[in-house]
């Protein structure tokens, strides 16, 4: 919050804020396919397996393989995205056409920040290690240092000729290497260092590839429909992006506390009970974290709704962010907040089938989630502009998480209990 505060206050909503908002949500958003998106699906139920079945050695060596097949390919991965940078703008914003200036800042922006996907997946990656073997602080601490550097970056524009936006790009990459510098250290105190060799395919790495691939689409349901999101409201009027940037920021942090945080910790947990073949205590564990989840975010979303115009002049209505910025931001939010409770339930299912080794289900649900946000994005825009794009992205949450819930209804993998019925309505009423 610290860090989105004096993005408003130095940055306002402007072609520079609108810009920056491309370069940092494209290599985020390429994060959750490679990083704790789909990689970490195929990958934590895999090492978990082999550290409970056949010891630490062989989880660390089938963890090497793939750190080294993922190092290698993210490396030509960004190499081959800086190259194409120029091309690849106009098909991520391709309102930005109107205005060459946006397109130019975002093209130098995002140049700087790509690096960033390389070293934060491999982060991922460690993250997943540690969690595998229930060590969950160092890698939930890991974000506080992308953090410090944005906002020293932020702090230092009053003393340097650099333009904002080319700072925070520089502060993003950096974090990103201190990050990746951080997990791997955390990963050597617990004896799970990993060297790097040159790529090899073993079977270990086929199965975690071959899981991970319709993972992609699975896991990166809600990313696909920012980018939606992003490319259509590059064609609303300038600072729409950065108006929906900041909405999108506040109601993830409920999400972020709980709802990413209780899939992190439920997907080792599961994937083990899963291989056991202890049902019972797996549908329990699933449900108390789906009851957790609801109970800190139902209260959460309905407090942001009610309160999006105040807590919008407060957090972000100063500096270059003016009273005109907060009337349009506000009421993002509270579309954005409506979908909430769908959002970190959509999380707990998908966990759910990832733990089971299926990621090809959330994928064609995903699919059709997709659609349906396009539709909607279409029909809604017109109207309501980019509070459009947040409304329909809820509407699509809520169609995404219940279809999600049948499936595993169907499979007996989630049971809608009374209690959990009775607990919905009690919350809902208060």
């Amino acid at each position: 919050m610290l860090r989105e505060m004096l993005m408003s206050h130095y940055m306002g909503a402007s072609m520079v804020s609108d810009a920056f908002v491309v370069a940092f949500k494209f290599p985020n958003f390429f994060r959750r396919f490679f990083a704790e998106g789909a990689l970490n699906a195929a990958f934590v139920p895999q090492f978990a397996g082999k550290l409970s079945e056949e010891g630490t050695a062989s989880a660390k060596k089938m963890a090497t393989d793939v750190f080294s097949i993922m190092a290698w390919f993210l490396f030509g991965f960004v190499l081959f995205i800086e190259l194409l940078t120029p091309y690849v703008i106009p098909v991520i914003a391709p309102g930005f056409s109107g205005t060459p200036e946006r397109v130019e800042l975002a093209i130098t922006f995002t140049r700087i920040t790509f690096p960033y996907i390389l070293c934060i997946s491999l982060t991922a990656l460690l993250a997943g290690m540690l969690n595998s073997v229930d060590r969950f602080w160092a890698a939930s601490a890991a974000p506080i240092l992308l953090n410090i550097a944005m906002i020293f970056a932020l702090l230092m524009i009053p003393y340097t000729h650099l333009s904002s936006g080319i700072l925070l790009s520089i502060s993003v990459f950096v974090a990103g290497i201190l990050q990746l510098g951080w997990l791997y250290w955390s990963c050597m105190r617990q004896g799970l260092a990993l060297p790097l060799h040159l790529p090899r395919i073993t079977d270990d790495v086929r199965h975690v590839m071959r899981q991970m691939l319709p993972g992609m689409v699975g896991a990166g349901v809600m990313q696909i429909n920012l980018l939606i999101d992003l490319q259509l409201a590059s064609f609303l009027p300038i600072g729409s992006m950065t108006y929906l940037y900041y909405a999108d920021r506040l109601y993830q942090l409920p999400m972020s506390i709980f709802g990413v945080a209780i899939g992190t910790a439920l997907l080792p947990s599961l994937s083990k009970l899963w291989r056991a073949q202890d049902t019972n205590q797996a549908l329990n564990l699933q449900n108390k974290a789906l009851t957790f989840a609801l109970f800190m975010n139902m209260p959460a979303a309905i407090g942001l709704i009610v309160l999006s115009q105040p807590l919008i002049a407060l957090l972000f209505g100063h500096g270059k962010f003016s009273d005109a910025d907060v009337h349009q931001t506000a009421p993002a939010l509270a579309a954005f907040a409506s979908g909430l409770p769908a959002y970190v339930a959509s999380k707990v299912f998908t966990t759910t089938f990832f733990a089971s080794n299926d990621t090809k289900t959330p994928v064609k649900v995903g699919g059709f989630a997709i659609l349906g946000n396009l539709i909607l994005n279409l029909c809604l825009m017109p109207y309501f502009l980019h509070v459009g794009l947040a409304l329909s992205t809820s509407i699509t949450a809520y169609g995404h998480v219940i279809a999600l819930g049948i499936l595993l209804h169907k499979r007996g993998l989630f049971y809608l209990t009374k209690d959990l019925i009775h607990f919905c309505i009690k919350i809902t009423g208060l």
